[in-house]
């Protein structure tokens, strides 16, 4: 059986269901890849597993490193508003082969992660707009 390319396979993808833009599942390969090195999950053999969790807060490091105060808008233009989004789309890769996945995975890893108004825009208000009673949000917390 050929081997198909991650690129391919994203091209059916996209082209069956344009839900979510091309470049939003290049950026959630990268945030995997980011998180997996960053947990130390790589061996030898390849990849370790990565949980829902875990992902979603690679996911945010990562979107704002590279897109900082810009993350939201970029995340939105993707079509990917909430954090069930990154998991339709780890599952859409799943179904396709191009991500593994344990028997404890399931989309609802993915349900109420973080709400992407505080995650993504909140790190880059200046104080005086923040309420007195929350603390200020930071860069994305490292586990």
């Amino acid at each position: 059986m050929p081997t198909i390319l991650f690129e391919d396979a994203l091209d059916q993808i996209v082209a069956a269901n344009p839900r979510y833009a091309r470049d939003a599942y290049l950026f959630l390969r990268d945030a995997l890849a980011q998180t997996q090195h960053r947990l130390g999950r790589e061996a030898k053999g390849g990849p370790r597993h990565v949980s829902g969790q875990e992902l979603l807060a690679g996911i945010r490091e990562h979107a704002l490193e590279l897109y900082g105060p810009l993350a939201l808008t970029v995340l939105e233009d993707w079509g990917v508003r909430r954090g069930e989004d990154f998991g339709e789309m780890v599952f859409t890769l799943v179904e396709s082969g191009l991500l593994g996945k344990t028997e404890r995975d399931s989309r609802a890893d993915f349900v109420g992660g973080y709400n992407f108004e505080d995650a993504f825009r909140r790190p880059f208000l200046p104080k005086s707009k923040l309420p007195e009673s929350a603390p200020a949000a930071g860069k994305a917390p490292r586990s």
